[in-house]
């Protein structure tokens, strides 16, 4: 079929196929040429392992097994995205990003909410951590107990196969956190390796004493500094030291051991089987470990994500991977896919960058960092698409590289500085008010925690009843989230900032959710309040009402506009004026100029610069005037350009 020549592990692994295979099973010849068309990158990147003709015959009965139980409904899928492999990458494809229980309580509850994921012409939908985790404290759910059980206060494993169903049913497709790096020490594996059995011994990092630790540390970075401090962990009950980067009761997996990576293959292709449509690959970046290194980004991650991509392709095809690497930009662009690994990793992944710039311009009303930064970002992969965001429900950390902040006469540490002052309410004529989230007193990082709203300003405003800053701060979340749902790729709407949600301090009533302040951005949907919204009376109502009605007609325009495929690369544009952040789109249908406003004053660029003489803007639908040869640019205002000569 192909006309490259086969090597001897795959002739030996076609010749196993034939053998295992049965004729009864559905579609078998299109499962055999798809192993055969992906097996060359999946013996490649399963080159960390050097595996036995064994091991990879075991991998190939897991590929038997889960395709001859995928439903004709999902093979079905499998085709038409086959067929139509930039599904996902289409200006119609808008991601919505919430907790289950948050947004609304069960899976039942989700089902329920299915029409106002329509109104908002949501295609992709990300419900944070649902599968079974530890009893608290569980990292949010990223401390997984078993991965094929979900939490039983949000539905059944069948109640989410029957959500998956309908979605499908909508056009909708689910993504699914799937936590690469630990397990909760409670997992089976981990309960099984205390107990001394050392197949799955073999599945964590023990260390008899602290040599090998104490070597391994002087590399290591410490992720949440204030309540996990160190690497590592004694076990009592083992008598071992455990790698755990995260948390105590996290402990981290060795993907060095390919039975791990059986594991996961296995569980990714289960899971496909219950409809899920998307994988975040959450921690991917720390899943490899080599000592003298600080374990985070290293080369092997990507060959072992490319066979884990490659064992989709085999029997699964229409899921997809999202990659969770926040990172800096020179490591992040090898998680689409560099070289050898060129467009056959992950298929998406965080813009972090584009997240944390949007922020530093706003804080400091500069565009200049933000421009020189994201214009050293290598092309992508064409068959790739990047996640751009303005909040998750994550921290912010200020990943602003100190070349960068350099090369435009700024110093990279004052400024970290000054956004970590300026979001956390400690800097003078602020607007925002955040929280200091994790900070290292010896590197003296400070994370921030705070809703884009609160952060933008809104909640300020609102306490000193300012109508003016209320509109700034609705006019500061609409820019910002216009060069999202246009800079390229995906575009997620995080639950609640579609009405502007202010922080909730609630969470600190809660014993399980006080200790880690992300919860503040984290709240209930208010469907009260949705449900009001067309009546708006105070002053909050109306700035939620305008949020509403401005994200509503951001992705109706985006829709519309063919410009905003995630194949075009944005051209980031070195803009005359500091305070207005451009970028160019150029796409066969002619050219699409982004503008945008970064200041609370009006400003102004150069009709010779825009390249204009009659152009509307796509959002809006009407034509841009330029006057006296001058674009004239109100407070925040936000413009996608197009010709219309």
């Amino acid at each position: 079929m192909f006309s490259s020549p086969l090597s001897f592990s795959e002739k030996h692994l076609l010749e196993h196929f034939e053998t295992k295979i049965a004729t009864a099973v559905p579609e078998r010849d299109i499962l055999r040429a798809r192993l055969e068309r992906y097996l060359p990158e999946l013996l490649s990147g399963l080159e960390v392992y050097k595996p036995s003709q064994t091991q990879l015959e075991q991998l190939l009965d897991v590929f038997i097994t889960h395709h001859s139980t995928r439903k004709a409904s999902l093979r079905a899928l499998d085709l038409e995205r086959l067929l139509a492999p930039d599904w996902f990458e289409r200006p119609e494809t808008i991601a919505y990003v919430a907790y289950t229980e948050r947004f609304a309580g069960t899976f039942q509850g989700v089902l329920e909410k299915v029409p106002y994921l329509e109104s908002l012409k949501i295609k992709y939908l990300h419900l944070m951590p649902f599968l079974q985790p530890r009893p608290a404290p569980h990292d949010g759910g990223y401390a997984v107990q078993n991965y094929r059980e979900v939490r039983a206060d949000l539905g059944t494993m069948a109640d989410l196969e029957h959500l998956t169903a309908v979605l499908h049913e909508k056009g909708i497709s689910l993504c699914c956190d799937l936590v690469l790096n630990h397990v909760a020490m409670e997992h089976e594996w981990a309960q099984k390796a205390r107990d001394g059995n050392c197949k799955y011994q073999n599945y964590f990092h023990f260390y008899p004493n602290r040599t090998m630790p104490d070597q391994l540390e002087q590399h290591l970075p410490e992720v949440f500094p204030d309540f996990a401090p160190g690497n590592f962990t004694w076990d009592e009950t083992s008598k071992n030291w455990v790698w755990t980067t995260f948390n105590t009761w996290q402990w981290d997996l060795n993907w060095g051991n390919f039975d791990v990576f059986l594991e996961f293959a296995d569980t990714i292709l289960w899971l496909a089987n219950k409809g899920i449509d998307i994988f975040r690959l959450d921690a991917i970046a720390f899943i490899w470990k080599k000592l003298g290194t600080n374990c985070q980004n290293l080369p092997e991650v990507h060959q072992i994500t490319q066979a884990l991509r490659s064992v989709a392709r085999i029997v699964a095809p229409a899921i997809l991977f999202k990659a969770e690497a926040i990172v800096p930009p020179n490591d992040l662009i090898h998680y689409l896919g560099c070289k050898e690994h060129f467009g056959k990793v992950s298929d998406t992944a965080y813009h972090n960058s584009l997240m944390v710039q949007l922020w530093s311009s706003l804080a400091s009303r500069d565009t200049r960092l933000m421009t020189h930064a994201l214009r050293r970002f290598p092309a992508k992969p064409s068959n790739t698409a990047w996640n751009t965001y303005l909040r998750c429900h994550d921290d912010i950390g200020w990943a602003i590289s100190d070349d960068d902040a350099r090369e435009i006469g700024m110093d990279g540490y004052a400024h970290r500085k000054f956004l970590s002052d300026y979001y956390s309410g400690r800097f003078s004529g602020t607007h925002a008010k955040g929280l200091v989230f994790q900070e290292n007193l010896k590197t003296h990082d400070r994370r921030i925690s705070g809703s884009a709203a609160s952060l933008a300003g809104l909640e300020l405003a609102l306490e000193n009843n300012d109508a003016r800053q209320v509109e700034l701060s609705v006019q500061r979340l609409l820019m910002t989230h216009a060069i999202v749902m246009s800079f390229g790729g995906i575009p997620l709407l995080y639950m609640g900032d579609e009405i502007a949600l202010l922080n909730d301090h609630s969470f600190l009533e809660n014993p399980e959710m006080a200790m880690d302040n992300r919860w503040v951005h984290r709240p209930a949907m208010p469907w009260q309040t949705v449900a009001k919204l067309e009546d708006a009376k105070t002053l909050q109502q109306k700035a939620q009402q305008q949020m509403q009605t401005g994200i509503k007609a951001l992705i109706e325009a985006r829709v519309r506009t063919p410009h905003l495929h995630a194949a075009i690369e944005s051209h980031v544009l070195e803009s005359p004026n500091q305070h207005v952040f451009t970028f160019q789109r150029l796409h066969p249908e002619g050219r699409l100029l982004g503008v945008f406003n970064f200041s609370e004053t009006a400003q102004v660029l150069p009709a010779w610069w825009v390249g204009f003489e009659h152009a509307i803007n796509q959002i809006t639908g009407k034509p841009v005037h330029l006057e006296q040869g001058l674009l004239w640019l109100e407070p925040y205002q936000y413009l996608w350009l197009v010709a219309t000569n």
